[in-house]
């Protein structure tokens, strides 16, 4: 028996990166799972702009701008939807730039799709990159989609993760300067993300729960007992302790330079990285373009590309749309292991 068709929503990202563009070439392509529809939320005279560029299918199965004109290409089992809204002045923009008009429409994007998926019209987000500059420059009070989704959905705990060829990485602190990440790290929040990461793990079938969580260190071999650093004695080892305690199997802490390692050999159900690039070097490294970020604890899942808007190459038609279609495959897989979708 076939799955049902689950719907997805897609904001634009930021339009003067290479959101657009990849996002295209996946729907030109068909390059998602056939249980799989998409919807499109962008500015359709930008996206012609792109398509006419760079060369792209311009490939939807229906164009519409109202809710009641989705619902019925949702009753119809269309694939391919763009919902478009008016939101770049193409007088003023170019591709490579940062501005405040593209990290406004970046964020109108995103709170078209949390309207939308909020009003049950989805299973769920997938997000391709922003710029936290443009944001800022547009006065939108959140550095980024994870702060921007908990705070349109009214979630105070979202958790992010990382999952790289099965590789899963949590993280404990996420945009904080080296300084900060490491003041964040005190016996109360590692206790506390221990917990969070148990319960999000152990309540999703994507996850062997057969296997202890770990814990990386903070510190060059954890440590070495104090010789540099106190945190893992301090901080991370005590709540370690209170974690096993109250049932949760973890091991650690365990030096960064192996456990990660160690997690993708299969020693792990998922690893805790204590800061944004601790657990961003080790996925990266395994496989750029096959890594993807997923947003815990929101009322619905997200899923997204983790690379940059690459102002760089924007514009230029030679974007790699493989993330943008693996972000997509893996929303598929954890729909259905968390049962979301019913």
């Amino acid at each position: 028996m076939s799955k049902p068709l689950m719907y997805f929503l897609v904001p634009m990202g930021d339009p003067a990166g290479v959101g657009p563009e990849i996002v295209l070439k996946v729907l030109a392509q068909l390059d998602f799972p056939e249980n799989v529809a998409l919807i499109f939320v962008a500015d359709r005279p930008l996206l012609e702009l792109t398509a006419s560029r760079l060369g792209l299918s311009f490939a939807f199965d229906s164009i519409i701008t109202s809710d009641l004109a989705l619902e019925v290409a949702m009753q119809r089992q269309d694939r391919t939807i763009l919902y478009s809204l008016p939101l770049v002045d193409l007088s003023s923009f170019s591709f490579g730039t940062i501005s405040a008009d593209c990290g406004r429409a970046a964020y109108r994007s995103v709170e078209k799709c949390v309207s939308l998926i909020m009003s049950g019209l989805g299973q769920a987000i997938v997000t391709p990159p922003l710029h936290k500059e443009a944001l800022k420059l547009a006065k939108v009070p959140y550095i980024g989609y994870t702060e921007i989704l908990s705070a349109l959905s009214g979630s105070a705990q979202a958790v992010t993760m990382f999952d790289t060829l099965g590789m899963k990485i949590f993280f404990h602190s996420r945009h904080l300067s080296l300084i900060e990440a490491c003041k964040a790290v005190t016996y109360e929040t590692i206790l506390k993300t221990i917990l969070q990461c148990n319960e999000i793990s152990t309540s999703s079938l994507a996850f062997n729960n057969n296997l202890p969580l770990a814990i990386a260190g903070l510190n060059p071999h954890c440590g070495e007992h104090g010789l540099f650093g106190n945190e893992e004695q301090e901080a991370i080892a005590p709540a370690v302790e209170k974690a096993r305690e109250m049932g949760v199997a973890i091991e650690g802490p365990i030096g960064a330079d192996s456990v990660f390692y160690q997690t993708r050999m299969g020693r792990y159900r998922a690893v805790i990285s204590l800061y944004h690039d601790q657990g961003h070097i080790a996925a990266k490294t395994l496989d750029f373009n096959q890594t993807v970020s997923i947003t815990w604890s929101l009322p619905f899942l997200r899923t997204s590309v983790d690379h940059g808007t690459a102002f760089d190459i924007a514009g230029k038609g030679i974007a790699d749309p493989q993330g943008m279609a693996r972000a997509i495959a893996v929303a598929s897989e954890y729909a259905y292991s968390r049962d979301t979708y019913k």
